[in-house]
């Protein structure tokens, strides 16, 4: 099979799921709430694993460093946490996962704060100059993707930082697509939240981390309270257990958070840089072959040196779901088609109610599945403009709309 939907979630190494198994086999017990040596071992474990996502991120200390199903429950936690008044302003862009753009909508909702949605330019990509415009002194948090799931283009994420903080608002960074991919230096970023999911690098389904810069936790409130979470309690009252703690309650994910720290020292053991550079290079070579595809349309910058992991298209009188279905029967390739869970963009924007196929790359990728990708895609706009692109026997649900 060739996987080429890694920006949805990415394929796991034998020695993340053994890492996840020795857990289940050797020191299965709860966390931080026992004394016995199997709960010491667990332990142990799962602070290692906070001390590698520190690292990987360059975090400040380990309390920075909170534990999250994914990056939707982390920008929840944001919206929920923070503290809200009328009058309050929310600088988001269009072109953001449902996940990014929702919570703010809700809480538009509850408190009577303004949404202001910036859109990219026609290339597809975004300047420091149109989130200038569009922060002002009422503007309470910037909330952006680090990387596009859908145009795969980089968003200007330290210059934003430098403008929200002239004015002291908050910034956060929804990293689903670049920690994956890329090296990611909170520090140098400058951002107040960073979020991301360990499924999308490698890592289980099932835990995520939310990057909380040291001095912004007086600001912020936790969202689930309970066991693990407090210091002191007593029938009138409770004091809160300090970070990373007070935001954890209730028995973590230990084998998951166990496995992404695994998968954060293969990763580092790869060396990001190199992560990077194999990326780019597939990218490249699956933007050239496929614009030179008649039918083609893709999305996002011209420059594929601008692109990180990722490209979106449309073959021109096919469906995207259809194209998925015929890649996978052809040549059993997997790629995202839909929206991407980025509806507002891909009708509002992109002008393409039906969403797009989206082929994404990881390090396990080559050029010989890129240059088989291209021929089934030629294959496919070739019937298309013959009229000849059909469903094959037996699938009469194939187009059945994916889900998000």
């Amino acid at each position: 099979m060739i996987y080429l939907d890694s920006a949805a979630s990415s394929l796991t190494p034998e020695q993340v799921v053994g890492k996840m198994l020795e857990f289940y086999r050797e020191y299965r017990a709860n966390v931080e709430r026992g004394v016995h040596r199997l709960s010491e071992r667990a332990t142990e474990e799962l602070l290692s694993a906070r001390d590698e996502v520190r690292r990987f991120i360059n975090a400040g200390d380990c309390g920075e460093v909170i534990f999250t199903k994914n990056t939707t429950e982390g920008i929840n936690m944001v919206a929920a946490g923070l503290r809200w008044k009328k009058g309050d302003k929310i600088v988001t862009t269009i072109a953001e996962h449902h996940s990014n753009l929702i919570p703010w909508q809700r809480v538009s909702k509850r408190f009577g704060i303004k949404v202001e949605v910036v859109r990219p330019h026609s290339d597809g990509e975004f300047s420091a100059a149109d989130f200038e415009r569009a922060i002002d002194e009422k503007t309470k948090l910037v909330a952006v993707s680090h990387v596009s799931n859908v145009l795969a283009c980089r968003l200007p994420v330290e210059e934003i930082a430098e403008i929200a903080g002239e004015i002291g608002a908050k910034v956060l960074v929804d990293g689903a697509q670049s920690v994956p991919r890329m090296p990611v230096d909170v520090r140098k970023m400058g951002c107040d939240f960073l979020t991301f999911s360990g499924h999308k690098m490698l890592g289980p389904t099932g835990i995520g981390v939310l990057y909380v810069r040291r001095e912004n936790f007086r600001e912020l409130e936790p969202l689930v309270m309970g066991g693990g979470s407090v210091e002191r309690v007593s029938s009138g009252g409770y004091k809160l257990a300090p970070p990373p703690h007070a935001y954890e309650g209730g028995t973590p994910p230990i084998a998951e958070a166990i496995g992404l720290g695994e998968a954060v020292r293969y990763l580092r053991r790869c060396g990001m840089a190199s992560v990077l550079s194999h990326e780019r290079k597939l990218v490249e070579r699956m933007y050239r072959a496929l614009s030179e595809i008649k039918g083609v349309e893709i999305y996002g910058p011209g420059d594929p040196r601008r692109r990180f992991g990722m490209v979106s298209f449309n073959v021109a009188g096919a469906d995207p779901n259809e194209v998925a279905v015929e890649l996978d029967r052809m040549a059993m390739i997997a790629v995202r088609s839909g929206h991407h869970c980025a509806m507002p963009l891909h009708v509002e924007f992109l002008g393409r109610p039906e969403g797009s196929v989206r082929a994404s790359v990881y390090i396990y990728n080559t050029r010989d599945e890129i240059d088989k990708l291209a021929e089934c895609v030629e294959r496919i706009a070739r019937r298309s403009r013959t009229g000849r692109h059909g469903r094959p026997p037996g699938c009469r649900s194939f187009i059945r709309p994916a889900r998000g």
